[in-house]
Formats: structure tokens, sequence, C-alpha cells
């Protein structure tokens, strides 16, 4: 059996990652012939008082095998560049096949995202509506298809190469939190999917 090693990058409700650990954590899964076992070894926050930390702690009583817990506050690092070499440094040890940003609100270095095979989940068809207020920017277009995009990270702004899409089309008198919410399901379906199709393209590397 080959292990397939994931880290697990956030910032805030963390819901996206305990999704992802529901789905694969610990799951066995035939991809290209080979019977692969996920497994999360760990999920990093960057800020101390994010939620995820809590659904983490409450997903950790679950298994005999301890999902590591780690917070390294950008806030304690002169720069960006400082901050990513020393959460390169904390990640190494893990050896991920797969770093998974899930809700992580950082614009990674060049230096990082050379680092390791990176992807990022987000909340709209790129390459339409980059940037933090995806849905926010998607909503008020009054497109009729919306959706979200799992991508490769690269040195760009939501600009590595697209891993999987999907859409849905909205109805004219959707609100915004409707809108949101249904966003939001279609994230929870996806990116499970989306991290199989990538760890299927490393294992043909």
């Amino acid at each position: 059996m080959k292990k397939i090693n994931l880290v697990i990058l956030f910032s805030g409700n963390g819901k996206n990652m305990e999704n992802i650990i529901f789905k694969l954590h610990k799951k066995q899964f035939q991809i290209l012939g080979h019977c692969v076992e996920i497994c999360v070894r760990a999920a990093l926050s960057n800020k101390k008082n994010a939620y995820g930390l809590k659904r983490l702690e409450n997903l950790n009583t679950q298994y005999y095998e301890k999902i590591d817990s780690i917070i390294l506050e950008h806030a304690n690092f002169a720069n960006r560049e400082e901050f990513d070499r020393q959460l390169a440094n904390v990640l190494e040890k893990y050896k991920p096949d797969l770093v998974v940003l899930a809700g992580f609100m950082r614009i990674l270095s060049p230096f990082f995202v050379n680092q390791f095979q990176i992807i990022n989940i987000h909340p709209s068809l790129l390459p339409k509506y980059k940037g933090a207020h995806a849905i926010k920017d998607s909503f008020e277009s009054k497109d009729r298809e919306v959706g979200v995009s799992v991508h490769w990270v690269d040195e760009g702004l939501d600009s590595g190469r697209i891993i999987l899409q999907a859409s849905r089309l909205r109805q004219e008198d959707e609100d915004f939190e409707f809108f949101e919410n249904q966003i939001h399901k279609i994230e929870y379906d996806l990116y499970p999917q989306a991290i199989i199709k990538a760890i299927e393209e490393g294992l043909k590397s």
C-alpha cells in the first residue's frame, strides 16, 4: 500500500479542512492501480484564534493517531519571506506529498511555492474573480453560471493550472447568504475529488 501524506493550511473557520479529514483521512482508494491510503499528518493555522483549531481538536478525539495541530502566526515574523521559510521548515518534517490550502489567507512566496506540491480551492470559476473577495465579486457580477475551482498553486495570484471546476446556475432572486451557502456546498463536494485527482497526477509523474 502507498501512503500519501497531506498537510492542510488554514486561517479561519476550518470547515473545508474538517470536510477533507472526514472524507479522506485514513481512508483507502484505488488510484491508477495503486492501493493508496491518505493520511492528514498535520493542520496548521497562521492565526491562534482560528475556529478551525477547535474543529481539529474535536476531530482528533476520533483517531488513534492524532493529526498534529500547529499554530505559526505570521504576525510574529518581519516579512513574508521569513514566515514562509519557517513554514517550510515546520512542514518539511511531515514530508507532505501534497500541501492543501483550505482558507489559508496568505499569498505564498516563490520560495515556498517551489518547495512543495500545493493546491488551493477558490470560490469562483477561474480565471474570473481572483483574490480574497471572490464570492462577493461573483455574486455582484450577476453571472448566471457560478462555481468553484481547485488549482495548483504557482507564483501568481490564483493563476495556477486548474485541476477541477464545478458550477451551478443561480436564480435571479437569490440573496447573498443563500448564494454563499451554495458555493460552500460545491466546495465540500469538489475539494476531496480534486485532491484525489491531484494525487493521480502525482502518481503519473
